[in-house]
């Protein structure tokens, strides 16, 4: 008898639960290149690790960098790619130099002996932690599979695509983050690939695949998408959007938005909170079960 796989992805889908409003992410980041057959459960953890390194990347999270791994097949397995976001800046370090490399970040010292050119586009990262959850196996590798081929094949497309652990979200899979806008992904199907890409390359966020500014909290960042969505309905592709006023209550909100393209102007949209029942991973499915999250909607917008 076969058993029918489930996945939280799909299960998250199902239920409506919204992408719009979860794009939390931390804003200060290190992104380590390291072989992805190697990575543990944990974002920042490979299992030939030294203890030490171990130490020293738990030391910079616990300061408050948040440090994600990442992998691409031309990346060599003795030296490593080293991102600081949002500073933009680029480093190359040999395996053997690591630990003199992350002691000079902590201490503020001059990093230029391992320093390279800024990156010339975005960095686009893919998840694709199989070991954290299934579903960025299965839709994550997939997504960025097709991100990269589609970035290698037009050279208009200036973004290093890199495979990365967890980004958060599984139940969103597959999901995506642009740096250093900021700017976070899920659900990218095939079909999406190309115009989520040339939105991005013209600094505009792709709404059907966009859960939001990661530097907004989750209410603002369901407006910010609503606003957005309002807009280019009417022909007003926002260049520029602005959070000018917030009023919330318990489970509804009003969120004032300055906006500015090729005219300029204010909106505000109402949003109102919601219980859902909901997977959040995988390991949900076949654990705990599902648990009570709150979401935000929006509800109504209204020029101003």
């Amino acid at each position: 008898m076969s058993v029918v796989q489930q996945f939280c992805a799909v299960e998250s889908a199902a239920q409506g639960d919204p992408l719009a409003g979860s794009g939390a992410h931390a804003e200060r980041n290190l992104l380590l290149s390291w072989p992805r057959p190697k990575w543990g459960r944990n974002l920042r953890r490979a299992n030939d690790m030294s203890e030490a390194l171990l130490a020293r990347l738990d030391a910079l999270a616990e300061g408050g960098r948040r440090v994600n791994l990442i992998h691409r097949r031309d990346q060599p397995t003795d030296h490593h790619r080293l991102y600081l976001m949002p500073e933009n800046r680029a480093f190359a370090v040999p395996r053997d130099e690591l630990p003199a490399f992350l002691d000079a970040f902590e201490r503020d010292a001059d990093l230029t002996a391992w320093e390279g050119p800024a990156p010339a586009g975005p960095l686009l990262l893919c998840c694709t932690h199989g070991k954290k959850d299934k579903c960025c196996a299965k839709f994550g590798y997939a997504a960025y599979k097709a991100l990269a081929s589609a970035v290698e094949a037009r050279p208009d497309l200036p973004f290093e695509v890199w495979e990365s652990t967890h980004l958060g979200g599984c139940r969103l899979a597959a999901s995506a983050l642009v740096f250093p806008a900021l700017r976070k992904y899920g659900r990218i199907p095939p079909d999406d690939v190309i115009p989520l890409l040339e939105s991005e390359a013209a600094g505009r966020p792709y709404l059907p695949c966009y859960r939001g500014d990661s530097r907004l909290g989750p209410l603002e960042q369901c407006a910010q998408v609503a606003a957005l969505e309002w807009l280019a309905e009417r022909g007003e592709p926002a260049t520029a959007l602005e959070v000018v006023g917030v009023e919330a209550r318990s489970e509804r909100a009003r969120v004032t938005l300055a906006w500015r393209g090729r005219d300029s102007g204010e909106v505000s949209v109402l949003c109102e909170s919601r219980e859902l029942l909901r997977f959040d991973t995988c390991a949900d499915i076949d654990g705990d079960g599902p648990g009570l999250s709150r979401v935000w909607q929006a509800t109504a917008i209204e020029p101003r």
